[in-house]
C-alpha cells in the first residue's frame, strides 16, 4: 500500500529550505517555504522554519487531506 502523503524537508542553503507536501494520488504536490535569515526573507510569503514545519505537517494540511483520502477510500 502506497502512504497517501509525504512530506519531504529541502535545505540546500543552511537556515533556508522549503517543505514538501506530497499526494500518491496524484494531486499537485504543495510546497511551504522558509527563511530563518532575516537579510534573506524579502518574500512576505516566506515562513520561519517552524512555520513552514507546522503547516506541512499533520497539524494543518496533511491531517485534511489524510482525511479526505481516508472518506474517499471508506
Amino acid at each position: 500500500m502506497t502512504t497517501p502523503i509525504t512530506i519531504k524537508k529541502h535545505e540546500r542553503v543552511p537556515d533556508t529550505g522549503s517543505y514538501k507536501v506530497r499526494f500518491a494520488d496524484g494531486r499537485p504536490s504543495v510546497y511551504f517555504y522558509w527563511g530563518d535569515l532575516p537579510g534573506r526573507r524579502l518574500r512576505p510569503d516566506l515562513l520561519t522554519r517552524n512555520e513552514a514545519e507546522a503547516k506541512a505537517k499533520a497539524k494543518e494540511l496533511a491531517r485534511i487531506e489524510r482525511d479526505k483520502l481516508a472518506g474517499a477510500s471508506a
